[in-house]
């Protein structure tokens, strides 16, 4: 049988504990997050849908919630998940076709997903409230 060595060589450790932190582990995250988020955001659909087809009353206190503080802020992150799931994609879409591997262009192309999703979903937020919808 094999003797263990005296000095017995170190575990490997998380890539997040010995790599620095930078945008594209942020954006790979927050994809997976965001598709949570949209999961979810799918199941409050359902529920709004549920709400409709149960009457009026339930309508009217779904629509109430939703209409809150709290409700309005839940579906800003949804539609901020849902613009920079978009974007995020796209680069994955190019990455599929073996475009964007560059660390400073996928640096770029996170960063610019990133601020797509806020910046779009504030513009649809400011054309929703122009135009009443809020």
């Amino acid at each position: 049988m094999a003797e263990a060595s005296p000095s017995a060589r170190a575990r490997p450790r998380s890539p997040y504990l010995v790599w620095r932190w930078h945008v594209t582990m942020t954006a790979s995250i927050l994809h997976r997050l965001t598709g949570v988020a949209l999961y979810l955001g799918l199941l409050m659909l359902a529920g709004w849908a549920l709400a409709l087809a149960s009457g009026p009353a339930a309508y009217g206190e779904y629509m109430g919630l939703l209409a809150s503080i709290p409700g309005k802020s839940v579906l800003f992150g949804i539609t901020v998940a849902l613009f920079f799931h978009l974007a995020n994609r796209l680069r994955h879409l190019a990455w599929d076709v073996g475009k964007g591997f560059a660390p400073r262009t996928a640096d770029v192309t996170a960063w610019a997903a990133l601020v797509f999703g806020l910046v779009a979903a504030v513009a649809v937020w400011i054309v929703a409230a122009m135009s009443g919808g809020l």
